[in-house]
């Protein structure tokens, strides 16, 4: 009994020294593999793909380079297209950077059984050196750098077409600035990156784009000039300066938006010649009941050329849509193209006679004794206007002097005016031998009241029936429509009276 119990502990005994053999054995396998693995790998650990299980660092390393054997850096242009620098043309290799080494310091040795079943996946940069003088070359080997794949970006302009101006948007071109590029490309290579994307930053940009301050501000400053039509009021009508006429007045230089000055003063010029009446020759319907045509004198619109100009250019400059009358130096006594109206002094000398009408209605007519003819006095014709009044009034001459109660001029010194030494003798021929000295005497009655009726600016129609040359300086001066200059040896036979020149 005794020798079972003796045998029976000394198998426990060694059982149990077995297990704590094996046990110490297998915590002593466990701690010599977990300091193994205190500087290599755990056996499935992988590096960028590598496999480097149970590796040092150094083999570790060396493992990962091996992939810059075979590095390829695909370059992206901003329009997906694909350019290439390949590692073994730029000697490239592998530097380590201490990724490997961090990814290893990382590992905790006494986790290797869990490793085991949930394996490290590591990814470390490839960092590389190369061969600076060979990466540049290669940039400048790739195809978006040759000559004949590349184009030229182009500015943004301002062009006129058949529906005006407009602007010719930029073309972006595809040439890269090469520094920018390389740069791109060095530090890609050196993170051993698989590839770059370019952006516009690393293109040759155009310098002027359609939201170039440039190009916006040229257009607003068209567009301003075009929105500014002009409707002119003028005799009863419309003249309407449109955009299409106003793009003629603009000059565009580069981004420099001017007016054409001439072509302005083309069109002011054709404004006045169309509207403009002074001195023209008109049809007038006399008072004896037929027609005669008359012209010279200083009466009728004028339209003040530089003035109408200035204007002009200022409505543009303001681009704002306007109606308005033409700038004039001279306005008739009416508006329309019948710029005499129904109220004027009509003065026929050939009948020596004389009609003052009020809105159509006679006021007061009388016979009357104009300029000696023959003494080269003749009264100037044409179509004038009462420039003043004046009462009483004091006539004075080279060889004269009269005190007379109205006169009323209306031709350079030229009037109407009442001749008491006349004793009451008008009409007839008297004016042929004893005329006046170019006024138009009448009796003091009839002067009173045209000067009590009458209004400055009253248009004044004087006309011969018969064709007459006056040579005077009152004729030359009011412009008469009879007017010879006596120094021209061939003179015509009448004139038209031309506008003065402003």
């Amino acid at each position: 009994m005794g020798k079972r119990r003796r045998k029976s502990r000394r198998k426990l005994k060694i059982a149990i020294g077995s297990a704590v053999f094996s046990i110490t054995v297998l915590i002593g396998l466990y701690f010599a593999i977990s300091f193994y693995f205190s500087n290599h790998f755990f056996f499935r650990a992988r590096i960028n793909g590598w496999r480097v299980g149970g590796m040092d660092l150094h083999a570790a390393e060396e493992k990962v380079g091996e992939s810059v054997e075979d590095y390829l850096l695909t370059v992206f242009d901003r329009d997906g297209g694909k350019h290439h620098v390949y590692g073994g043309d730029i000697e490239c290799f592998y530097v380590p950077d201490g990724s490997v080494e961090a990814a290893l310091k990382r590992q905790k040795p006494m986790q290797w059984i869990g490793a085991i079943f949930h394996p490290d996946n590591n990814e470390v940069p490839i960092t590389m050196e190369y061969k600076k003088e060979l990466i540049s070359q290669a940039v400048k080997d790739m195809d978006c750098f040759q000559i004949k794949n590349i184009t030229e970006p182009e500015d943004a302009h301002i062009e006129l077409g058949e529906d005006g101006y407009y602007v010719e948007p930029e073309i972006p071109g595809n040439r890269m600035v090469f520094e920018r590029v390389l740069a791109k490309v060095e530090q890609a290579v050196s993170e051993g990156a698989s590839s770059v994307q370019l952006t516009d930053e690393d293109y040759v940009s155009a310098k002027y784009t359609t939201e170039s301050d440039e190009i916006v501000g040229a257009m607003e400053r068209i567009n301003g000039f075009e929105n500014a039509v002009i409707t002119y009021k003028v005799m009863g009508k419309e003249e309407v300066l449109d955009k299409e006429q106003i793009r003629d007045f603009v000059t565009v230089d580069g981004f420099d938006v001017s007016l054409k000055e001439d072509k302005i003063t083309d069109y002011v010029q054709m404004i006045a010649s169309k509207y403009n009446t002074y001195a023209d020759v008109r049809t007038f319907h006399t008072s004896s009941g037929d027609t005669v045509d008359i012209g010279g004198g200083d009466y009728g619109w004028i339209v003040d050329k530089p003035g109408e100009a200035e204007q002009l250019i200022a409505d543009l400059e303001a681009g704002k849509a306007v109606e308005r009358e033409p700038v004039y130096s001279q306005r008739a006594f009416v508006d329309g193209e019948d710029d005499i109206g129904d109220t004027y002094v009509e003065i026929d000398y050939t009948k020596q006679h004389l009609w003052y009408y009020e809105d159509g209605q006679l006021v007061v007519e009388s016979d009357l004794v104009s300029g000696n003819i023959n003494r080269d006095n003749g009264s100037p014709d044409g179509v004038f206007k009462i420039v003043y009044k004046d009462s009483p009034a004091v006539l004075k001459g080279e060889d004269y002097e009269s005190d007379v109660e109205y006169f009323m001029p209306f031709a350079y010194n030229v009037g109407i005016h009442d001749a008491s030494w006349r004793n009451g003798k008008f009409g007839g021929e008297i004016y042929k031998t004893g005329g006046s000295h170019g006024c138009i005497n009448v009796p003091f009655e009839v002067a009173e009241k045209i000067y009590q009726e009458i209004e400055v600016g009253t248009p004044v129609i004087a006309f011969y029936r018969e064709p007459v040359e006056l040579t005077a300086e009152n004729a030359k001066i009011s412009n008469a429509f009879s007017y010879k200059d006596p120094e021209k040896e061939e003179p015509g036979e009448g004139q038209e009276g031309e506008v003065p020149q402003e």
